[in-house]
C-alpha cells in the first residue's frame, strides 16, 4: 500500500507544515502539524490545541482523525507529521493508538521539518503488536 499513497507524501507534508501555523501552544512554544489521507484520496490536516489544564489539550494527529471523521472518511492511508526540532518527532503513543482505529499496519508514517522529510516508518513498526478494531468481536 505504501507505493500506492508516495505520490501524496509532498501534499501531505505542504498541509501538516501549514497547519502547524495555526497551532494553539502558548505553553510549551511546540507547535505541531499532521496531515491524514483517506480512503477518497482526501486530506485532512490538524494542529495541536493546548489547554491551560494541560491533560486537557490534543495533538495534532487527533485533530487531523477528528477532522476524517467528521468528513466521512473511514481509513488513514499515510500519515505526515510536521515539527520543528533537533530530531524528527513522531506520533506519541496515545496517537498511534488512535491511529490504529483507522490505518493498518503498513500506513506509511512521514515525519519532516524544515529541512523536509526527515524519517519515514510504517505505523506497524511505530506501534508493534497494537490493539487494532480487528481483535474485538464482530
Amino acid at each position: 500500500m505504501a507505493g500506492d499513497v508516495e505520490h501524496h507524501r509532498e501534499a501531505l507534508i505542504a498541509a501538516a507544515r501549514a497547519v502547524r501555523a495555526r497551532a494553539h501552544a502558548p505553553y510549551s512554544g511546540f507547535a505541531v502539524g499532521a496531515a491524514v489521507l483517506d480512503e477518497q484520496g482526501r486530506i485532512h490536516a490538524g494542529a495541536n490545541v493546548e489547554n491551560a489544564a494541560y491533560p486537557q489539550g490534543w495533538c495534532a494527529e487527533t485533530s487531523a482523525l477528528a477532522l476524517l471523521v467528521a468528513a466521512g472518511g473511514r481509513r488513514v492511508l499515510a500519515l505526515a507529521v510536521y515539527a520543528v526540532a533537533q530530531d524528527p518527532v513522531a506520533p506519541c503513543g496515545g496517537c498511534r493508538q488512535k491511529l490504529r482505529e483507522f490505518a493498518a499496519d503498513d500506513c506509511p508514517v512521514w515525519l519532516a521539518g524544515p529541512d523536509g522529510l526527515r524519517a519515514a516508518h510504517s505505523l506497524g513498526a511505530l506501534l508493534p503488536h497494537g490493539f487494532g478494531p480487528h481483535h474485538l468481536p464482530t
